[in-house]
């Protein structure tokens, strides 16, 4: 719903001069929701790195090498410090541990093995954790191209490409907590007068698959941690002196000023289309204060007041419709996040 947010307000904001846009970063709770009794977490590998002439395709000057090797067994090891590490940062459980060996034994990297109801309480038993986190597959595809051109002149990128299951399991329990499924790319295109200095430029595959590892964990995190992200928001200008001291205090970040003259447009404009976009700059001065059911309860006055005139500046219209949906949006992550840090 939030990229059709994002995509649906570039569309109208390119063709309102009355609208000056923002980014505000807003904080969103884990997709996953922990037991309150979880204080310890332990990041655990449970894939099989693929072998070392799979996954990888080296097409150098339109021939493919059959040569070509590349060793995902670090990047495995990468990916689940990557995610610890992450998870460390945004101090949210008490410790998190990372488990110093591999769990799978067999040789099936294309299997997705879940880690048994015995294995999670052996493993919290053995680190003193609460529940545990863990790659159990990870998969590498990469491909590199280099290409030559007139006197020497080479160009040359690489692609990985990473797809994997993560899940969090509880000990006690017979089925994982939460599962994830994750997909994604990494890349790199460099150009040199000669092959030697291009092989400074790129990475080395072994180099490119660590650094796709050290992305993937990083890049899974919020599944399991709150964490901000940026959105778009914006408010709307007007003709008039109030208006425009409204919108260069808005402009310096000083909105209670702001507030206090979109307010006194509220209280006495006779004009509806004014009251309207007066409403909705106020609801993001709610926003922006927290207080997301005023919020709420400004941008539903703005959007009732834009839609009783129906024919007329339905861009707008369309426009509070989505604002309204993203604070929904806001006000039920606020519920998730207040039960994810036991309130």
């Amino acid at each position: 719903m939030r990229t059709l947010l994002y995509l649906s307000i570039v569309c109208l904001l390119s063709a309102c001069s009355t609208i000056e846009y923002i980014g505000i970063e807003t904080y969103n709770p884990a997709e996953v929701t922990f037991p309150k009794s979880v204080g310890k977490v332990l990041v655990v590998n449970n894939a099989v790195p693929q072998p070392d002439n799979a996954g990888y395709t080296y097409n150098l000057y339109g021939t493919v090498q059959d040569t070509a090797r590349a060793r995902a067994d670090s990047a495995l090891f990468d990916a689940c410090r990557s995610l610890g590490k992450s998870i460390v940062d945004v101090s949210f459980f008490n410790d998190v541990l990372l488990y110093h060996d591999g769990t799978r034994r067999d040789g099936k990297h294309l299997v997705d093995e879940k880690l048994t109801p015995e294995a999670v309480k052996e493993l919290c038993e053995e680190t003193g954790t609460d529940a545990i986190i863990s790659f159990d597959r990870l998969l590498f595809q990469m491909e590199k191209d280099v290409v030559a051109f007139a006197e020497g002149f080479v160009a040359g990128g690489v692609d990985v490409h990473i797809s994997g299951v993560v899940r969090s399991y509880l000990p006690g329990r017979d089925n994982p907590l939460a599962t994830v499924y994750m997909e994604d790319s990494v890349f790199w295109s460099e150009s040199a007068d000669n092959m030697e200095l291009l092989k400074l430029y790129l990475p080395s595959p072994d180099e490119a698959l660590r650094a796709a590892g050290q992305y993937i964990g990083a890049k899974v995190t919020p599944n399991f941690v709150p964490h901000w992200e940026n959105e778009t928001r914006w408010f709307f200008k007007g003709e008039g002196a109030r208006w425009k001291e409204a919108t260069a205090y808005a402009l310096s970040d000083k909105w209670e000023e702001a507030a206090f003259r979109w307010r006194h447009i509220y209280t006495n404009s006779s004009s509806w289309k004014e009251r309207a976009k007066a409403a909705s700059n106020l609801a993001l001065y709610y926003e922006m204060n927290t207080q997301l059911a005023d919020a709420f309860e400004w941008a539903t006055k703005s959007y009732n007041l834009f839609n009783s005139k129906k024919g007329q500046d339905y861009k707008y219209t369309k426009m509070q419709q989505l604002y309204l949906e993203a604070l929904g949006g806001r006000i039920r992550s606020d519920q998730k996040l207040n039960k994810q840090f036991g309130q």
